[in-house]
């Protein structure tokens, strides 16, 4: 259905809001009202996306705009290769302009977008249409961020555990008689098993959806028109509509959750999906909502057929965290983006991009990342992330990287996790110690230590880890600011104990592999 002019409203939708049921579609009128969709050059290149993140978005928009089609819902849509497109116009922005004088709608609408610059990007061009940006309420979260907003003010620090207790008991969530199910909040003690030397034997199959024919298109595109950029494509089998996004949760609920509390913390070496629930990029655009989601899983605790520590830890996760995370991003947006609280300077390694590294930890979560765009939360906290927080680099160099990588990134979950969870750039806003830790950490939770050249119990010489190395230097580095927090004192105490003589051999070393001495392959 062609689109018309003279619009009463013209409903904007973003590549991560692919949901007929947005706030911004009620009393929709397809007499009346179009949608508006594009794609956008500048969407892929901001940062330097990856293959599988920029080709599941265009997938998802794709079938999504069909899906608005079949509702009867006018729709103006663009492609990378249209018109708009070969005349340079590359951003949302500037297609949006032009279809603001091509259209004439008295009012312009959409859901709460989750990212800050293509906010203030469209809020400006329809402003300077002479309109105004109605914003509505995204009905995926359970809280708004006025929410978030009034659980802060006045607060001298945040703390995730207050929050998600509030959430629990305002929406009645794994409680019985007013009182939290099994007589406690938190189950997190329960959820730091490892597989043993065993492994973790036959591990459910991952719910993988075979390219239709749109999808191929997108694939073919990608590979052409984004040849350059970092990933690969053979493994694209991410769920891309609303009924593959239900699927997934079905088969994560019936073959992952029962033991994705025990072993959410675990790794094992040729195993990227293990017992997580690889939902994220179905939620963060917005294919599944973060009720349905949390309903299933209590229902299936309610069932009998998943554990009380399974449920909740995956629970605390989207309505805990994921709530959590997106009212620090948009209470503390702009300047949240610049932040560096421990001065960190060093450029990212350039084997971030390849995994052309000796360090088998690194070079498996880095290989994994670029094959599937995917790789679980320990893997990013306790690998990438760590190493990258040990060895000082900038934590927005960092950012870049996790929002080009990963399928599920957004900037509101991705920046809070990234700047502020992984490399403390925020000085204790997220999280209330810096998360650092020796590569006796990685090899205790079942990484490819046994296959790697380095030992994680030594931090000098040339065998020695460079975590367990980094770990000290970084110790070292930022002694006095972290013999004032409480939870790192008893860490920074360990290092009055070395001698002068080992304090000199793990700065030199922390250098040699900060020059790029230490873990490239040549």
């Amino acid at each position: 259905m062609a689109p018309k002019q003279g619009l009463r409203r013209l409903v904007v939708v973003l590549g991560d809001q692919l949901d007929l049921e947005a706030s911004a579609f009620d009393d929709f009128d397809a007499e009346q009202d179009a949608v508006w969709m594009a794609e956008a050059q500048q969407e892929s290149t901001h940062v330097w996306s990856s293959k599988q993140r920029i080709a599941l978005f265009l997938s998802a928009m794709r079938h999504f705009a069909e899906a608005l089609q079949a509702a009867g819902r006018p729709l103006h849509y663009h492609r990378l290769d249209d018109t708009a497109a070969a005349a340079g116009l590359d951003s949302l922005g500037a297609k949006l302009q032009l279809d603001l004088l091509a259209l004439a709608p008295q009012r312009v609408v959409m859901t709460a977008p989750g990212d800050w610059r293509i906010f203030e990007q469209l809020k400006a061009v329809v402003e300077a249409a002479g309109l105004a940006l109605e914003v509505c309420d995204d009905r995926h979260f359970f809280t708004t961020v006025r929410d978030f907003a009034a659980h802060a003010k006045g607060r001298k620090s945040l703390r995730l555990e207050y929050f998600y207790r509030e959430l629990r008991q305002r929406h009645n969530i794994l409680m019985d008689d007013g009182q939290p199910a099994g007589g406690q909040w938190n189950f997190d003690a329960d959820n730091r098993e490892t597989f043993g030397t065993k492994g973790p034997g036959q591990v459910p199959t991952r719910a993988a959806f075979p390219p239709d024919a749109l999808t191929s298109e997108v694939l073919t595109l990608v590979k052409t028109r984004f040849a350059d950029h970092p990933g690969e494509l053979d493994s694209f089998a991410w769920p891309v509509t609303r009924t593959q996004a239900l699927q997934a949760l079905q088969k994560f609920v019936d073959e992952r959750l029962p033991l994705f509390g025990r072993y959410e913390d675990a790794l094992w070496p040729g195993e990227p999906w293990l017992y997580h629930s690889h939902l994220s990029s179905a939620m963060n655009l917005k294919l599944l909502s973060a009720r349905e989601v949390v309903q299933a899983v209590e229902t299936a605790y309610r069932a009998g057929h998943a554990p009380l520590q399974s449920a909740e830890g995956f629970i605390r996760q989207i309505l805990g965290w994921r709530e959590y995370v997106r009212g620090i991003y948009w209470t503390q947006m702009p300047r949240y983006l610049e932040l560096n609280a421990l001065d960190a300077r060093e450029e990212l390694p350039v084997w971030f991009w390849t995994g052309n590294t000796d360090m088998a930890c690194l070079r498996e979560a880095i290989t994994q990342t670029l094959e599937h765009g995917y790789a679980h939360h320990i893997q990013r906290l306790m690998v990438t992330g760590l190493y990258a927080l040990l060895l000082g680099v900038r934590p927005q160099q960092v950012h870049a990287w996790y929002l080009s990588v990963y399928v599920d990134a957004v900037e509101w979950v991705e920046l809070p996790n990234t700047l502020g969870m992984s490399q403390y750039g925020d000085g204790g806003l997220m999280a209330s110690k810096p998360y650092v830790a020796t590569g006796k950490y990685i090899q205790r939770m079942g990484g490819p230590c046994k296959g790697c050249r380095y030992d994680p119990a030594l931090r000098e010489g040339d065998n020695a880890c460079p975590f367990t190395t980094l770990y000290w230097d970084f110790l070292m580095r930022h002694e006095t600011l972290l013999a004032k927090n409480a939870r790192m004192a008893l860490q920074v105490k360990n290092v009055a104990r070395m001698t002068d003589s080992q304090k000199q051999a793990v700065v030199l070393r922390a250098d040699a592999i900060r020059r790029g001495e230490v873990g490239l392959i040549p």
